[in-house]
């Protein structure tokens, strides 16, 4: 496995060098709207800590990371009418990741509606203002 590299798109938005569009923020994670989602609302929770992927996360950061992925699920339920979460962890590029700083994804789902393939197209930026605010409306209600 190769070293954490500082300079991964999860770190500069970390730093404040990318934007994103926040819906959650803490000491410990940062959870932000998926640029390219898979379905309406995906969103990505991250640990604050350099970590490449669950293989060198600290468990505590991982309990962290989880706790709000479970949160943001909730609030998705409500915020987006879904019917089920879709949650997902990829490690390593044999295992699918693509950007390598520990992220979860974390989508709504809706009975019969695939999801859209990875990275296949960016989302207009007045959805995804639209989206975010859905989710932090819900988060203050759960």
């Amino acid at each position: 496995m190769s070293a954490y590299d500082p300079q991964n798109p999860f770190a500069k938005i970390l730093r404040g060098e990318f934007p994103c569009y926040k819906i959650h923020e803490d000491e410990h994670t940062l959870a932000f709207l998926d640029i390219m989602p898979r379905s309406p609302g995906h969103t990505l929770v991250i640990p604050k800590a350099a970590a490449r992927n669950i293989l060198d996360i600290d468990p505590d950061d991982l309990a962290h990371v989880t706790r709000v992925a479970q949160k943001i699920a909730k609030a998705s339920m409500t915020a987006f009418n879904a019917q089920g979460i879709t949650v997902q962890q990829f490690s390593e590029a044999a295992g699918g990741q693509v950007v390598f700083h520990l992220h979860m994804h974390v989508m709504p789902r809706q009975m019969g509606v695939a999801l859209l393939p990875p990275a296949s197209r960016k989302e207009d930026g007045k959805v995804l203002e639209a989206n975010a605010a859905k989710l932090m409306a819900a988060l203050k209600g759960n």
